[in-house]
């Protein structure tokens, strides 16, 4: 399927520069959207394919539904434990007691550690999972947020991998600041108007956060007018790709099975997009 001539435009840059570039000081990107969109799966085919081009990649799951550990292939009972249910860690770390809510808490945790102690290596990448905070009315304004927060910005800021962030759902994510320092965010967008809008009020916090390259990805396409629809709608957001509805790739979700391996369609298309992104991050 063709995407549109707006995404045909955008000039290439040496790709074997950037590449040199990202293999020795790395390079920082976020997949977001509204939930339900795809994120995860473009996340997860992105990370092998970096991998593939001899990238040292650390995948991130930052999602409160964690599921990029299946995308990915890895079996439930080797993938990594979410750090947010590790109570005991995060109370050590930021001064706490276990359960303690509403008490007072470091909001710059030591985490520098926490990577190489709770990663999990698998077919040449490595997975951390961190995971949300699912209690009502906590927000952010907790412990356990404070030490997520903390860490994504030590990896994001501090470390030199290929990283790939699989956001947690919507727009919370961007108001918290946490992906302060990314080179770039991928949206991903389905049609329909909710998904469009949470891709543009998502864009517009990327630009506050000083982030350069904001692009976006269709997802779940059935028709070449769907594209066009949603091109015209995001206002000047770059589409790097649109990606057919897929009965393969929904069966690969449904059976917890790597999506990489279940439609070379997907893989293809999002290898063009992965090309495409490095040239604009190169040209910036």
């Amino acid at each position: 399927m063709e995407i549109p001539s707006q995404s045909q435009d955008i000039i290439s840059a040496d790709l074997e520069s950037v590449g040199k570039v990202a293999l020795n000081s790395g390079f920082r990107i976020a997949v977001g959207g509204k939930g339900g969109v795809g994120k995860t799966t473009v996340c997860s085919v992105l990370t092998q394919l970096f991998q593939k081009d001899g990238f040292d990649v650390l995948a991130i799951d930052a999602d409160s539904d964690t599921n990029l550990a299946s995308a990915l292939g890895i079996p439930e009972s080797q993938a990594p434990a979410p750090l947010i249910g590790m109570k005991h860690l995060i109370a050590e770390r930021t001064g706490t007691g276990k359960d303690a809510v509403g008490a007072y808490f470091k909001m710059n945790p030591e985490v520098s550690d926490i990577p190489e102690r709770y990663w999990r290596q698998h077919n040449g990448f490595k997975l951390l999972v961190l995971g949300g905070i699912k209690r009502a009315g906590a927000g952010c304004a907790c412990s356990e947020g404070a030490f997520l927060r903390a860490l994504l910005t030590h990896i994001i800021l501090q470390r030199k991998e290929m990283v790939l962030v699989d956001l947690d759902a919507g727009v919370e994510c961007m108001g918290r600041s946490s992906i302060e320092g990314i080179d770039a965010l991928v949206v991903v967008v389905e049609p329909g108007s909710r998904s469009i809008e949470t891709a543009l009020n998502i864009s517009q916090m990327a630009k506050k956060l000083n982030i350069k390259q904001v692009v976006a990805i269709a997802n779940k396409i059935t028709d070449l007018q769907q594209v066009n629809d949603i091109a015209s709608q995001l206002n000047g957001i770059p589409l790097l790709a649109s990606i057919q509805h897929s009965v393969p790739v929904q069966q690969a979700d449904i059976a917890r099975t790597n999506v990489f391996e279940a439609s070379s369609e997907l893989v293809d298309q999002l290898s063009e997009a992965k090309q495409t992104l490095m040239s604009m991050i190169a040209s910036t």
